[in-house]
């Protein structure tokens, strides 16, 4: 059965100029590392120079408005765009950002004026955002947020701490929900803002954890706990009312369980066939042992369910077509997949192949790069429980009406 996508002779001569618009605008010395929140400095100035290259030309965020700093684009030149900066290991942004949450929450829930103000530098890769969501005791329960936003004057007064936010590289704005009603009921108490990362009373400290290790096997990407201690952030960076936030975070949270969708093959598995179109064991090609073949396999269908749910869910979001639990069903795939992949990578080249040792280093780091992703992918954006409990309530079960999607137009 062909799964692939077909395409017309003027959807093909749209690639070809992308092919081109490409090869003479990514910046040299862009490599494919197998975390993208771990780019050197050096790096990852040149993706931000990728990035406002894109935006100038639409291309950053295709489907957007024009009059916001989008392409405007149709969905099909979107994906050929996704396809041709997969091609080259890149995707969009081209660097850790959560605009690709946040600026459509804004798109969906924002006044004009406020899509006016902060649309556009998102959309244009003029700025990068963390989502500022976890919290020590709040994690895939959002709605029991402690931080708290108090209004005073034509401002707000923000104190929380979040953690395990953002990466390695600096931040512009950052955005969050935080209680704004503390006596109203959950999902009624809650408001959403943009926060300049700049704001007194910020304050960023790196965390080093198990995924935050280099090539090298040294620490060199990170994720942040985050300080608000008194933050004074303007009323106009409320986004969708006072105590309306969750039904903004409806949005940027459908988009990250999945609903977007996404047209890429992972650098991973990119690099895992790379390696295993020449890999040896007991003097023969590996692919010829039966047993490997057995786990290729496996590698190979899970891959590719994953790959063939993520490109059906953004062929639903970009059409404006009904949606309803396939965000959730694309995100456990994934992340059931990614543990799955950690085990079977042990089965096929052995367990040393895991370690950072520069002796049983393989597929330039990207086999241990992903025992450490598979384990850590099972958490964040809602963990493998919390995808299957959205699958149930948007399919109805224990409940009277079927919970419905969040909006993303």
């Amino acid at each position: 059965m062909e799964f692939e996508l077909s395409y017309t002779p003027d959807q093909e001569a749209f690639r070809q100029d992308v092919r081109a618009w490409l090869q003479a605008n990514v910046p040299a010395g862009i490599s494919r590392s197998p975390r993208v929140e771990e780019h050197p400095q050096q790096e990852w100035e040149q993706r931000r120079v990728l990035a406002r290259r894109l935006g100038a030309k639409g291309w950053l965020w295709p489907t957007m408005p024009r009059e916001y700093g989008g392409g405007g684009l149709s969905m099909d030149q979107a994906i050929i765009i996704a396809e041709e900066l997969d091609s080259l290991g890149l995707h969009s942004p081209p660097y850790h950002d959560s605009a690709t949450l946040v600026a459509p929450s804004v798109l969906v829930w924002g006044s004009d004026e406020q899509k006016k103000a902060f649309l556009p530098p998102m959309l244009k890769g003029e700025v990068v955002t963390f989502q500022c969501l976890t919290e020590p005791e709040v994690g895939s329960d959002l709605a029991s947020v402690k931080s708290s936003a108090v209004k005073d004057g034509d401002e707000y007064v923000l104190n929380g701490h979040k953690t395990f936010i953002g990466a390695a590289h600096g931040v512009d704005w950052m955005w969050t929900i935080a209680v704004t009603d503390p006596k109203a009921p959950r999902h009624e108490n809650v408001s959403w803002f943009i926060i300049p990362a700049n704001s007194p009373g910020v304050t960023i400290i790196p965390m080093e954890l198990l995924g935050s290790r280099g090539e090298d096997g040294n620490p060199e990407g990170h994720k942040n706990d985050i300080y608000l201690d008194s933050v004074r952030v303007p009323a106009f960076n409320l986004i969708g009312g006072e105590n309306q936030g969750w039904r903004v975070a409806s949005t940027h949270l459908e988009l990250e369980h999945g609903g977007g969708g996404r047209i890429v093959r992972n650098a991973f598995e990119r690099e895992f066939w790379k390696y295993i179109e020449t890999a040896q064991r007991d003097g023969r090609h590996l692919a010829e042992d039966p047993d490997a073949r057995d786990v290729l396999a496996d590698i190979q269908t899970d891959n590719e369910i994953t790959r063939l749910l993520g490109m059906r869910n953004f062929y639903l979001a970009h059409a404006r077509k009904p949606r309803s639990y396939e965000g959730s069903q694309s995100s456990y795939m994934r992340k059931t997949a990614g543990l799955r992949m950690t085990h079977l990578m042990g089965q096929l080249l052995g367990y040393q192949a895991l370690t950072t040792d520069a002796e049983y280093r393989i597929a330039d780091g990207h086999i241990e790069s992903q025992q450490r992703s598979g384990i850590i992918n099972v958490h964040p954006g809602g963990t493998t429980d919390i995808q299957k409990l959205i699958i149930a309530r948007r399919i109805g079960i224990g409940r009277t009406a079927k919970e419905e999607a969040g909006r993303l137009s």
